[in-house]
């Protein structure tokens, strides 16, 4: 089971999520989300379990708990949603079809 870990403070570590969950079981698979552009944490991430007993044990017991002053959202992964194809040059038809007006 993935578990999507919120309201991270930005200086949370990897090892940091590791140390926090390893309680309730093995946590495989921990990211830390972070902006492509500026390499700066997002505040939030995911960890993953392969056992779903350990992971709602963890969700049960870390879901708004207090970690470095935050309150932490704790709770199943969602799955990713689709996103749009992107046309060429990265612009959507949106803005092509509106050059392509005659005012």
């Amino acid at each position: 089971m993935k578990l999507y870990v919120g309201n991270l403070p930005y200086n949370t570590s990897e090892e940091d999520l590791k140390e926090l969950f390893s309680p309730y079981g093995a946590a495989e698979n921990i990211a830390l989300i972070s902006d492509r552009e500026t390499g700066r944490s997002k505040g939030f991430g995911f960890v993953e379990f392969q056992n779903d007993d350990e992971a709602k044990a963890a969700i049960d017991a870390l879901n708004g708990h207090d970690f470095s002053g935050r309150a932490l959202v704790v709770n199943e992964a969602r799955p990713k949603a689709e996103r749009p194809a992107r046309s060429e040059g990265g612009r959507g038809e949106g803005f092509n079809s509106f050059r392509k007006r005659s005012w």
